[in-house]
């Protein structure tokens, strides 16, 4: 497998493989622990060592564990690696209809108590169908034809063991979960948009001190935290990719007030939106790697 994600991620970073929702990460080098937002998705070391830390509590995932996030969730992570083994890994994006169709094939019962992340040890057939995956990936034929149902195996793979419970949750609907993850998605698409507690907490058909209490309980924020959070990484995306002005940047994402902008981007990232832009572009120019960090935060 390290042979397979060295010639499929030849360059350090991220890179987009042949198929729809499979991104490729590579580090040639250890990496500080950096703010991160990850989109709902099976992470897969190879070779390496990350570790993220959420509400208190260190999740490692490296070539004898993976990753589950059934949310989408701020956290920080940590990369260990060299030039002479650098990190490889898989991110494969979690697909609700996916899960959905697996679930009922199964008609198991719905989760009562569901968990957001953590990592877990890759047995055997899970790392069976990751080898098939790489190799479909480096081949053009057969990535095309057999890249989706080794990618459904996987998740089947996930839903099966003890992170499955997470992922399953997400689809009911009528559950405290389900109404959470219908406003995370709300939040996430609309983050720039004039979003209230009342609104959200309607969207989750929830009254206001019953949507506080179970947000926090799913996402270690209370809503506003965690929108504020969301619009801050995002302004920092703009900023450093795009080369946009933190003035700019903070109306883009939905701020009203500059200073309050600097105020609680300083707060969260440890630097003022300048410094952060400078010191980025700065570990840009000396290695790409660092570039997988900011992107992991999309």
């Amino acid at each position: 497998m390290v042979e397979l994600m060295l010639r499929l991620a030849p360059e350090e970073g991220y890179t987009a493989a042949q198929l729809d929702g499979v991104t490729f990460m590579r580090s040639n080098r250890s990496l500080p622990v950096t703010p991160a937002l990850y989109e709902p998705s099976i992470v897969i070391v190879i070779q390496g060592r990350k570790s993220g830390l959420h509400d208190g509590n260190l999740y490692v995932y490296d070539a004898q564990h993976y990753l589950v996030l059934a949310l989408p969730l701020p956290f920080s992570i940590e990369t260990e690696a060299s030039a002479e083994e650098p990190m490889l890994g898989v991110a494969l994006r979690v697909e609700p209809l996916l899960v959905a169709e697996l679930v009922m094939d199964r008609d198991e019962p719905q989760p009562t108590q569901p968990a957001t992340l953590y990592s877990s040890p890759i047995d055997a057939h899970l790392s069976d169908a990751t080898l098939r995956l790489l190799e479909a990936l480096a081949d053009p034929d057969e990535v095309r034809l057999l890249g989706p149902s080794i990618l459904r195996e996987i998740v089947f793979r996930v839903l099966q063991g003890e992170q499955g419970n997470g992922l399953r949750a997400t689809l009911a609907q009528n559950s405290h979960f389900g109404r959470i993850a219908r406003v995370l998605q709300r939040i996430h698409r609309d983050y720039q948009e004039s979003l209230d507690v009342p609104s959200l907490a309607e969207i989750a058909s929830m009254s206001v001190p019953a949507f506080h209490v179970h947000f926090k309980a799913m996402t270690s924020r209370s809503p506003l935290q965690y929108l504020k959070a969301i619009r801050l990484h995002q302004a920092r995306l703009l900023m450093i990719r795009n080369d946009m002005s933190a003035l700019s940047a903070a109306q883009r994402v939905g701020y009203e007030s500059p200073s309050q902008f600097s105020r609680e981007f300083k707060r969260l990232f440890g630097r003022t939106p300048g410094d952060e832009t400078r010191h980025f572009k700065t570990l840009l120019r000396l290695a790409p790697a660092v570039a997988g960090v900011a992107r992991s935060a999309s």
